[in-house]
């Protein structure tokens, strides 16, 4: 039998007359490309010698991370994935990656290490 959650963050019963059962909405807004501070880095550490281009400082919701990982594992032919505020992809794409970002307005992105 399913499990029907909704969003009552847990809470069985309440005595507060104000309370309001809904859970919170958050909307986060993504600042515009030529706002964003991007970090590319190549990363081998725990990942068995394999490089992976690192893409850090995406501010915005988790959709627009998606999106702009999506286009960008597309862009270099590569896998990859979006994982806790980080793009990850396959390879060692940074001049890839940094040329990309550069040319779809985000003039701030940048090459680390």
């Amino acid at each position: 039998m399913a499990k029907n959650k909704t969003g009552l963050m847990g809470v069985v019963y309440s005595t507060d007359p104000s309370f309001n059962a809904q859970a919170p909405e958050e909307i986060t807004i993504t600042p515009a490309p030529e706002k964003q501070k991007l970090r590319v880095k190549l990363e081998t550490k725990q990942r068995a010698g394999k490089a992976v281009t690192l893409i850090e400082g995406f501010a915005g919701n988790a959709a627009d991370a998606e999106e702009l990982g999506k286009k960008l594992k597309s862009f270099c032919g590569t896998g990859g994935s979006v994982k806790e505020g980080e793009i990850l992809v396959q390879g060692n794409n940074r001049d890839k990656v940094l040329g990309w970002l550069q040319k779809n307005g985000y003039s701030q992105a940048r090459k680390t290490g």
